[in-house]
């Protein structure tokens, strides 16, 4: 397989050993970091850092991204403190050995210069951490349809794309369209499928057209962000009327199912 797969495991297992496993299990050799012990990665110390870094190394995961969350607040809230988060979040990604950070473009933008301005101070604050920030098409961001990643790719072109399908499907983007658009800034891929009504599905599964995408795209990594439904028993599934076959027992098994359904495609 000429890819390089990459997971979100805190959709396996909160705790840092159940990832480890879940990611051996299943031959993923490297992780986006988004949370661990219980902790989103905005909330770990320097130290806790350190340990993560070493348990990853002792068994053979690297991580590719930090899975952030800077960008994920009102573009009216208080930017300061959210960017001095970020600057901690930097630090998190040179103790884990991170080259890469997704972020977001804001809630609530009615000027897409504030959004920009704001882009761009996150960008000179990375470049003397040599990290690259990567822009995650998210649904009620500014950056939820394609044409306006383009804008703020065109406007900051170092900022790179993390191409995310079912994002795109549940924000009524036509993903082969967008890929037509943002295609020159997208440094990797979101592994993430969706139906029409927007149920997140394993890949190749739902309306994202992952298998063309893989096709076209000329990259290394694809990130799985599972994202599939888990239910306790048939009492629930039948109350929340899920159709059974996108349905999975516990998170082990839906982190399985959405890595099996990738390799399939590859």
């Amino acid at each position: 397989m000429k890819f390089q797969l990459c997971a979100f495991a805190d959709e396996a297992d909160s705790g840092i050993d159940g990832q480890i496993q879940a990611l051996n299990d299943n031959g993923v050799s490297y992780i986006e970091l988004r949370s661990v012990d219980g902790e989103n990665v905005s909330k770990i110390t320097l130290e806790k850092a350190k340990t993560v870094k070493e348990k990853f190394d002792s068994n053979g995961i690297k991580v590719w991204a930090i899975g952030s969350p800077t960008g994920k607040i009102d573009i009216s809230d208080d930017f300061e403190a959210h960017h001095d988060s970020f600057k901690h979040m930097l630090e998190i990604a040179r103790i884990v050995g991170a080259s890469h950070y997704r972020l977001f473009s804001f809630y609530n933008v009615t000027e897409k210069k504030k959004s920009i301005d704001y882009l761009s101070r996150l960008l000179e604050t990375a470049k003397s951490h040599g990290i690259m920030l990567c822009h995650e098409n998210e649904k009620d961001i500014y950056g939820e349809m394609a044409l306006q990643c383009l804008e703020l790719h065109k406007a900051l072109p170092e900022l790179k794309a993390v191409f995310d399908p079912a994002n795109f499907v549940q924000a009524g983007q036509d993903t082969l369209e967008a890929w037509d658009m943002l295609e020159p800034y997208v440094e990797y891929l979101h592994i993430k499928d969706a139906l029409a009504d927007g149920q997140v599905v394993p890949a190749g599964f739902g309306i994202g057209n992952i298998p063309e995408l893989l096709k076209r795209y000329k990259g290394q990594i694809l990130s799985v962000e599972p994202h599939l439904t888990i239910f306790k028993g048939r009492e629930e599934l039948e109350r929340t009327k899920t159709p059974e076959a996108y349905t999975y027992p516990d998170s082990r098994t839906a982190f399985k199912a959405a890595i099996t359904a990738l390799r399939e495609i590859c």
